[in-house]
């Protein structure tokens, strides 16, 4: 459920000015806003110089109208280069922080190329994981090597034999490979 059917809007930012609000009609793809798929959109628009933010967002009509965005990529044809915009959320009056539109600042690729995009998905893995370090859980590891347990307890004991009968309690198994 992370496409969409409603219809999705643009506005370009650059030195020069905007495009003013455009409906993305005309993918290279015969269906729009799916999951997992990147469409191809021309927008004929005057040279804008660098440019610096954009606003997407959707009318929030038609059903399924929530979509999961990942980025968008501007590639200028006059000069050639491309402007990466991470979003990497929600649009969705349902999930997230309820906004259907979001304005989105050129990621900087000249410090650490894909760095936003790590940042991105590093909170992402935390936010799915972090409930395995909540208090009172034990961790527990498995060496495929040795074939033992390591227990990591709540009160920062370490038991190196660990309980192989405890696998169905609040513990997490990470099967960890030399």
């Amino acid at each position: 459920n992370a496409g969409t059917e409603a219809d999705v809007y643009i506005s370009v930012y650059g030195e020069r000015g905007d495009t003013g609000s455009r409906q993305l009609l005309r993918s290279q793809k015969p269906n729009k806003f799916l999951k997992g798929q990147t469409d191809i959109f021309a927008v004929e628009a005057v040279h804008l110089g660098h440019l610096y933010k954009i606003v997407i967002g959707h009318n929030g009509l038609g059903s399924g109208n929530g979509w999961f965005l990942d980025k968008v990529v501007i590639k200028d044809p006059i000069t050639d280069l491309d402007y990466t915009f991470l979003c990497h959320r929600w649009l969705d009056q349902g999930q997230d922080d309820g906004n259907i539109a979001r304005e989105l600042t050129v990621t900087d690729a000249s410090t650490f190329p894909g760095r936003q995009e790590l940042e991105l998905k590093r909170e992402e893995t935390w936010a799915a994981e972090k409930w395995k370090f909540q208090e009172g859980n034990t961790l527990q590891f498995y060496n495929s090597l040795t074939h033992g347990f390591i227990c990591l307890s709540p009160d920062s004991r370490v038991d190196a034999l660990g309980d192989k009968k405890n696998k169905y309690g609040k513990v997490f198994f990470m099967w960890m490979y030399a």
